[in-house]
């Protein structure tokens, strides 16, 4: 009989759960238990109503999302915060989140499954929070714009769009960081600065990293939070997959953001 606490322990396991720091509202591991043997295990980016009910259509009896119930923080049990709670408990839904560890992860973290994705060789960490790395980096010498129309396309597959701040026709990007979801902020562009960084891939940023960027000499690709956090799940679905035999299936809801 294949548990939820089996495939927690298995997953738990694997992304280093119980040591990775994250942010105290992503409490990783198991979010919502069930008892019931898991038949099916559905994977999203974000918990939500929808995906709960795509889930439950899909035959299955387990969600691992990257966002998860309390992403939000403490609230009351009201408007969509409430219906997801319904939905899981009146399905018997039970809900596993992982966030820093699955983006972190050296083999199926979404930075370096992004960076891949990208034709790119990573070759050391970068994102520095705490006593991880959240994103990777590397060395390659591919055109600018071809590596922001690489991240166009896989962003397009996502219901997405890729676009990058200020970038000089025939640039070559030489040094790159990845750091997939939010990852512009004060932090990643001193960090792509004190390691020479000429192009930084993020999934989302506010406005002023373009700017503080294009003077600080950085181009600054945002090819969308969501596009850029659909790799983990996938591969934790594929190893959900073969590690218990177990049917999966990856839910889809794309923010457009």
């Amino acid at each position: 009989m294949t548990t939820l606490a089996r495939i927690a322990n298995e997953l738990d396991s694997l992304l280093d759960t119980a040591r990775t720091p994250d942010y105290p509202q992503a409490i990783n591991g198991i979010q919502v238990e069930t008892e019931a043997e898991i038949v099916k295990v559905a994977g999203a980016v974000d918990l939500r109503e929808r995906t709960i009910r795509l889930a439950c259509d899909a035959g299955a009896n387990l969600l691992i999302v990257h966002h998860g119930l309390f992403w939000g923080g403490l609230q009351p049990l009201r408007g969509p915060y409430y219906r997801r709670i319904h939905s899981l408990f009146t399905s018997s839904m039970g809900l596993y989140s992982s966030h820093l560890p699955l983006d972190a992860h050296p083999v199926i973290g979404n930075s370096v499954l992004l960076a891949r994705e990208l034709g790119l060789t990573p070759s050391a960490g970068f994102a520095r929070y705490e006593s991880i790395d959240c994103g990777v980096r590397g060395d390659d010498d591919i055109p600018t714009s071809e590596l922001l129309a690489r991240a166009g396309a896989m962003a397009q597959r996502w219901g997405g769009s890729a676009r990058c701040s200020p970038s000089e026709a025939g640039r070559t990007t030489k040094r790159w960081a990845v750091c997939t979801g939010a990852g512009a902020s004060a932090d990643t562009l001193r960090e792509a600065v004190e390691m020479n960084i000429d192009t930084l891939i993020v999934g989302e940023g506010p406005h002023w990293t373009a700017v503080d960027a294009d003077e600080m000499g950085i181009v600054v690709i945002y090819a969308g939070h969501y596009a850029t956090e659909t790799f983990g799940v996938r591969a934790l679905l594929e190893h959900v997959a073969r590690t218990f035999d177990l049917p999966t299936v990856f839910i889809d809801v794309p923010t457009g953001l």
